[in-house]
């Protein structure tokens, strides 16, 4: 994708890159947040306009909550920051491709527009294993954007879990 490559958007306008690598950059330092805490780092911001309604990050282990994902904790976030579960008019940007939850919450909430990092091979419902989110047979289809600051998001977690692999094997021995 070169610089001057422009993404279609919510409504008619267009986004360039580095805006979508803007909000991507505030997904990233939602998962250095949960980097930080022990919880594997994905992030999410939800946008509407020009403005974060929503912001989330991993909190599974630290709440003991397997709905506890990034996309979730912003989806829960942005439908208190405007009064409605629908969030129209809405970008969801998030580290790594949402899974089959994520995906079915992103449907309920009618989000218009995702945009993800790095793809998940083991959970991806965004076009990896499957896509949730362009099913023809639901009633809310969503834009699908993936691969912004692609390496930096999927280095990210590939260091996390190294890291984790590591202290585990030290632990062992």
């Amino acid at each position: 994708m070169n610089e001057q490559q422009k993404h279609p958007s919510v409504g008619d306008e267009t986004v360039d890159k580095s805006v979508h690598e803007r909000w991507m950059n505030e997904a990233i330092a939602q998962a250095r947040m949960a980097e930080a805490i022990g919880e594997v780092p994905i992030g999410a911001v939800i946008v509407r306009g020009d403005e974060i309604i929503g912001r989330g990050y991993n909190l599974r282990e630290t709440s003991q909550d397997a709905t506890a994902h990034a996309e979730i904790v912003a989806i829960r976030e942005a439908s208190r920051a405007i009064g409605a579960w629908r969030l129209l008019e809405c970008r969801l940007y998030v580290t790594l491709e949402p899974c089959p939850m994520c995906a079915g919450a992103i449907v309920q909430s009618r989000i218009p527009q995702v945009i993800y990092g790095t793809g998940d091979p083991k959970a991806g419902c965004a076009g990896t294993l499957m896509n949730l989110l362009q099913e023809p047979r639901f009633n809310h289809r969503t834009e699908v954007i993936d691969g912004v600051l692609q390496e930096e998001c999927a280095s990210m977690l590939t260091n996390f879990f190294r890291s984790l692999r590591r202290k585990d094997k030290e632990t062992k021995e």
